[in-house]
């Protein structure tokens, strides 16, 4: 399960988890508690909206009672994660409260909760929450979009002058500013989720110190999560030790005591001391740890132990309520009530000045704000819990409650139901087929231009801190798509201010007509005609810089490290190719719209002329796209073999060999069929088994040249289902294909690529090297050309999930998954590319939980949102196929797609039937063979 950010206490910091807390209508328990009879006094408690509400308890009452009110108060159900405070000391809500209090009349105490937009506002403000000031700038960019919506350049400068955010704000000023301006069209409850999902990141979020030292005396501190206790020197935590690990806690006097289970693996001491400023001090520490753990690790709340009739011994504090684990079965079993909720800036807007719970009758908020439901039928990790909702925070950008505890991994953790809020939230958007259009611009912009940033930012950041990597080369890159990157960070930037103000999203109050984007893609095309030159800069940067890893090792290994990088999730030459592809979805994109416009529409000129900008452009660097992409193909396949040369040289792209297709064919020998993969290129065919490198790289065992060939197929010669035959000059060679469609689009393929050889004036290029090459002409056609050892056989059956650098590259798949793909696959694939929010569901789940996605290169990367730098999890789609649910499965909802593959399926959710269709559109183009079933605008090139 995923554990959420930390645990409440009453004697510690009560630090929250949004999916297990709401707001509800007013429970049978939740009443006035009784209260021991005395004298009454008024207790001051500042809520967390910055207002006052005075309580009336009892002399003698525990800290208990106090903190029930102000639950009954905010018609809060579940108040395990919430917590007061008063002079940064935490209430105990078993002793009475004023046994602690020297003046309670003249007290403040403070309600607490994490993971909460106005809590991390004002531990920002304090300098409690601490972060570098990247993270402090883009969160407090977020709260100003909250308040005083899009960028305003005098408006968010004097916003800044008279609010303090920050006790260091002057000195980020301008950062605040630049990150403020990337936020058109955010709404305030989008501003709180981002809020939230930054903080959440944070190292020291959630974490409060307490000063202490060890057995040297170095300075250290102390802090307490739910995963066990942390060591801290300074900001920087040193150590963390597990509850797993922990034997016992405990303290003497200022002295506290971890003692750790036996374990010979570890270095640390069975007992760990530290001393702490004061007994006090020691024994506040030690009762927050006993509440963490207990809260976290067990099942049920602890009973108290008896009273002893003589003698007491040690401390007989226990933690008192309930675990986390008692309130998901609360949460789950108690169906609590959905209830809309106004958000604070709803309430700000209306002159609202404190906590307020409307109706459920309540169709609107004022002024036409969307209303927050808080609802009690979520789930995480398939099970049902209390979804978010306090003060309207904790909800996703488009409205609906996803934790941003989940995880988005291909495991079924982190599953969260959202049906009735995903269904209402499609609702609300236009149902205009030329909307999605655009929203598809719009996404793939987004991914696009983290791809240039891979370029742009992680590559050249770390190719400039290198010495040895060629100036030459550095600069060309630099010079070549830094202004192509720029000119799209404002491109994406009026794309998504139109998008937002289309869907009814933006606050911005500008009249207008704002149903249309042919005038901005008019208006950015005719502007990116002025970056040609750039464009056409990008093939010779593909070029040098293979040029410069071949001349110097250090560059080879610095690119190489590179790709193992989680942002570089892709081959590195990949990204090179970017801005050219990108000029064919712009085309496609502008077909759409043109075939679904009436030429009577508003839009229509624009698009239209739009079009006929970017076809002009498409034409005139087809040729040089073409020519890259074949030579970016054979750079990634000489990564990938071993035992080959002379496949790519940056000197002679132009004479370089025709990739055409890869993949796994069996080969007969004298041992049987054995499993092989082959490389089809436009004079030969090479044939290898998957060796045992660190790499995981193929080893070459035999080239045949294409030129005077022949093939003939050969089932019922030898038997073998799927079979043929090639004969060369000098050797046959029997291969049999995994089915009948694969045999046909191999035989087709290969008849092609004879024919080019025939007609092609250039002679055969030798692609095996030189100790190969001398060994093969030796070798006879009886399986003698087999050199793999037993122990290889053996490594090729591990499977994709154990791969490590380069085990997820097409070649891998195409080995692990027994098929085949083609350079028209290929290239269908870089027309096909995908990017949106797609709802995904196990096979065996209850939830759909929200993931961004990204479909390119034949496989979907998975991120949590788009602003990631990173993808969490990849699926690779190479012998998937893709299907609509069947009734038998019961997945009664709209736009669901399913992608299955032996015994893994998934389902994904679309919103709306053309996001469905595009969906299914590209997903087929990766698992069904271009060639025969799929028309490609430049299939006849090849």
């Amino acid at each position: 399960m995923v554990e959420p950010a930390d645990r409440p206490s009453a004697a510690g910091q009560r630090l929250g988890a949004p999916e297990s807390f709401g707001v509800s209508t007013l429970e049978p328990g939740l009443r006035a508690p009784a209260q021991p009879p005395g004298r009454q006094v008024s207790i001051r408690v500042q809520m967390l909206d910055d207002t006052q509400e005075v309580f009336q308890i009892s002399q003698r009452s525990p800290g208990k009672v106090l903190f029930d009110l102000v639950c009954v108060h905010l018609n809060l159900a579940e108040g395990d994660y919430f917590g007061l405070e008063y002079q940064d000391h935490y209430i105990n809500l078993i002793t009475p409260l004023l046994s602690s209090i020297i003046s309670p009349s003249h007290t403040l105490f403070y309600f607490c909760l994490y993971l909460f937009a106005l809590q991390i506002k004002h531990d920002l403000a304090c300098g409690r929450l601490i972060c570098n000031d990247t993270s402090a700038a883009l969160m407090v960019s977020h709260i100003i979009q909250s308040e005083i919506g899009d960028f305003d350049e005098t408006q968010s400068w004097q916003h800044l002058l008279h609010n303090k955010y920050l006790p260091d704000q002057d000195a980020i000023r301008d950062k605040i500013t630049e990150c403020h301006r990337k936020h058109v069209g955010q709404t305030p409850a989008v501003s709180d989720y981002q809020l939230l999902e930054i903080a959440r990141r944070l190292e020291m979020y959630g974490v409060r110190l307490h000063p202490a030292k060890d057995r040297e005396g170095t300075k250290l501190s102390l802090a307490v999560a739910h995963t066990g206790v942390l060591v801290f020197q300074g900001y920087t935590k040193i150590n963390a030790f597990n509850w797993s690990k922990v034997r016992k806690l405990s303290f003497k006097r200022k002295r506290f005591l971890i003692k750790l289970r036996a374990d010979p693996t570890n270095a640390h001491h069975d007992t760990l001391e530290f001393a702490m400023a004061s007994r006090d001090c020691c024994k506040i520490f030690w009762k927050i740890c006993v509440e963490y753990h207990a809260f976290f690790r067990l099942f049920e709340e602890p009973k108290p132990k008896p009273k002893p009739i003589l003698f007491t011994r040690g401390s007989s504090f226990r933690f008192s309520g309930r675990t986390q684990k008692q309130i998901i079965d609360y949460v789950k079993d108690s169906e609590l009530k959905k209830v809309p909720f106004e958000s604070l800036a709803q309430r700000l807007e209306t002159g609202g000045n404190s906590p307020s719970v409307k109706s459920p009758g309540s169709e609107d908020s004022p002024l036409g704000s969307p209303h927050v439901v808080v609802n009690g039928n979520g789930s995480v990790n398939g099970q049902g819990m209390g979804s978010t909702g306090i003060l309207g925070t904790g909800h996703s950008p488009e409205g609906r409650h996803l934790s941003p505890l989940t995880s988005p991994l291909l495991t079924d953790a982190g599953c969260v139901r959202n049906d009735d809020e995903e269904e209402a939230r499609r609702k609300k958007f236009p149902t205009d087929k030329a909307y999605f259009i655009a929203k598809e611009l719009l996404t793939t912009e987004r991914t696009y231009l983290k791809d240039l940033q891979v370029i742009t930012e992680s590559f050249q950041g770390v190719a400039g801190k290198d010495e040895a990597f060629p100036d030459f080369v550095k600069n060309l890159i630099s010079a070549s798509y830094d202004p192509v990157y720029k000119f799209h960070q404002g491109f994406l930037r009026e794309v998504e201010q139109r998008l937002a103000q289309w869907s009814g999203r933006s606050n911005a109050h500008i009249k207008g007509d704002y149903q249309r984007i042919g005038d901005i893609l008019l208006k950015n095309i005719q502007g990116l005609r002025q970056l040609t030159i750039h464009l056409q800069k990008h093939s010779e940067c593909l070029v040098e810089l293979e040029r410069a890893c071949r001349s110097s090792r250090k560059a080879e290994a610095l690119c190489r490290d590179f790709e193992q990088q989680r942002v570089c999730y892709l081959p590195f030459n990949i990204f090179l190719l970017r801005p050219l592809h990108r000029l064919l979805h712009y085309k496609l994109i502008l077909e759409r719209l043109c075939k679904h416009y009436p030429p009577t529409h508003d839009d229509f000129r624009d698009c239209r002329a739009a079009l006929a900008d970017i076809s002009e452009m498409v034409l005139q660097l087809q040729g040089t796209m073409m020519k890259m992409e074949n030579f970016q193909k054979l750079l990634e396949l000489k990564k990938d073999l071993t035992g080959i040369d002379n496949l790519a040289f940056p000197g002679r792209v132009r004479y370089s060999p025709e990739f055409i297709r890869l993949g796994c064919l069996s080969k007969l020998s004298g041992k049987g069929l054995q499993q092989r993969m082959f490389f089809l290129f436009s004079d030969c065919l090479v044939y290898t088994s998957r060796g045992m490198t660190p790499s995981n790289q193929f080893k070459v065992h035999g080239q045949l040249p294409l030129y005077g060939m022949t093939i003939r197929e050969s089932e019922e010669e030898w038997g073998v289902p799927h079979s043929f035959t090639l004969f060369g000059q000098r050797q046959s060679v029997v291969v049999a294909a995994s089915c009948a469609s694969e045999m046909e689009r191999w035989v087709e393929d290969i008849r092609m690529a004879i024919d080019l050889a025939e007609q092609s004036s250039s002679p055969s290029t030798d692609l095996l090297s030189t100790s190969l090459s001398d060994n093969s002409k030796s070798l006879s056609e009886d399986g003698g050309a087999e050199l793999e050892s037993e122990e290889e056989l053996c490594g090729s059956r591990s499977s994709l999930e154990r791969q490590g650098h380069r085990g997820n590259t097409t070649v891998h798949v195409c080995w692990h998954r027994n098929t085949s793909v083609s350079m028209v696959d290929f290239s269908v694939a870089v027309e096909n590319q995908l990017s949106g929010n797609l709802l995904r569901k196990f096979k065996n789940s209850n939830g759909w939980q929200k993931l961004w996605v990204v479909f390119t290169n034949f496989s979907l990367f998975f991120y949590k949102s788009h602003q990631d730098d990173y993808p969490l999890a990849s699926l690779p789609l190479l012998g998937y196929s893709v299907t609509v649910p069947s009734e038998s499965e019961n997945i009664h909802k709209d736009y669901v797609f399913k992608l299955h593959f032996k015994s893994h399926v998934y389902y994904f959710r679309s919103e709306s039937e053309y996001t469905f269709e595009r969906w299914m559109e590209v997903i087929r183009s990766a698992t069904c063979s271009a060639s025969r079933s799929l028309p490609s605008t430049r299939k006849d090139l090849y």
